[in-house]
């Protein structure tokens, strides 16, 4: 590398406000505005930096509706990755690095209590908004990369208990999983009005499953990621609860622009790129497993297209 080239690792890397950016883009993927409100920074400032580190090539960008989100991009070159495991070391312990993931775990947590209130206010009425999905085709197209006799199958962010019902009815033993008490109470009571056995409710966060490691055969999320605040952990845990050799499905939509389904439908992420879904998998341990996206067209009301993505965690 050149003097000059070296120089610019140095004065990039020297900033501690552009430190702290790197070290909070490097646990999770976050807009202008969050940022502002972890560092307590004006929009200018904080937007500064993050012209500084992208012209540098450490960030990634995306966009999501009218809303821009950054991740940092581990840099592969030698002196910058050697450089910034050193900054790394030096963060470690440090008061002011504590107290930006203290706020990070904040921006975070209310990212799901949004999602919560939301769910929580529905209750059981989701049933007749969720319609507007218009994905039965969707949840058998799903369920096909499922169905064995006798199957462990965990329903992530299960709802009303639409497809877990579907699940017991083809004999499979499900958990359904949901962090609205509100929800599981409708699909309890959806469950007993059908006399549906065999599905064990368990209240808790995708980030963080109520099932030990390799507890199930097979996880399923069925247009649940676009409502997580960080869809890739929520993969990352899939892949954790499953055993070896077992499934991990999801069904969501492709990345689109319908602004209305915030509002109304109070979703997070305005779906999701092939790539972006294909790299949680991979960082999730199931790079060397086969897996399939597919986009299937939905009917409705001004829907955006759907992917069912799937794969098999390592033997």
């Amino acid at each position: 590398m050149s003097s000059e080239a070296l120089q610019k690792v140095f004065k990039t890397l020297s900033d501690p406000t552009r430190l702290r950016i790197l070290a909070l883009l490097e646990q999770e993927e976050l807009a202008v505005q969050e940022l502002m409100d972890i560092l307590g920074m004006a929009q200018s400032r904080v937007s500064r930096h993050l012209a500084i580190l992208r012209e540098a090539g450490l960030l990634r960008d995306r966009r999501d509706g009218t809303y821009v989100f950054y991740r940092f991009a581990a840099p592969d070159d030698g002196p910058w990755r050697e450089a910034w495991e050193l900054v790394k070391r030096s963060l470690a312990g440090d008061s002011t690095a504590i107290r930006d993931a203290a706020a990070l775990g904040q921006v975070m947590q209310a990212r799901t209590a949004r999602t919560r209130s939301f769910f929580d206010s529905v209750g059981p009425e989701w049933d007749a908004v969720r319609k507007v999905f218009n994905d039965d085709a969707l949840r058998a197209r799903a369920i096909a990369r499922l169905v064995s006799p006798n199957l462990l199958v965990a329903d992530i962010g299960t709802g009303t208990g639409i497809l877990a019902s579907e699940l017991a009815r083809l004999g499979l033993r499900v958990v359904a999983i949901d962090n609205s008490s509100r929800m599981l109470e409708a699909a309890r009571a959806n469950l007993e009005r059908e006399g549906i056995r065999g599905v064990d409710l368990r209240e808790g966060d995708v980030g963080a499953l109520p099932l030990a490691d390799g507890e199930v055969d097979a996880a399923l999320a069925h247009m649940v990621l676009h409502y997580l605040p960080s869809p890739g952990e929520a993969i990352r845990e899939m892949a954790r609860v499953v055993r070896a050799g077992g499934s991990v499905v999801v069904v969501d939509f492709v990345q689109h622009q319908h602004e209305w389904m915030r509002q109304e439908l109070g979703v997070h992420w305005l779906g999701f790129r092939e790539e972006e879904v294909e790299g949680w998998f991979e960082a999730a341990g199931l790079a060397a497993v086969h897996r399939e996206v597919h986009q299937v067209p939905s009917a409705g009301r001004d829907l955006p297209a759907t992917f069912i993505a799937s794969a098999r965690t390592p033997d």
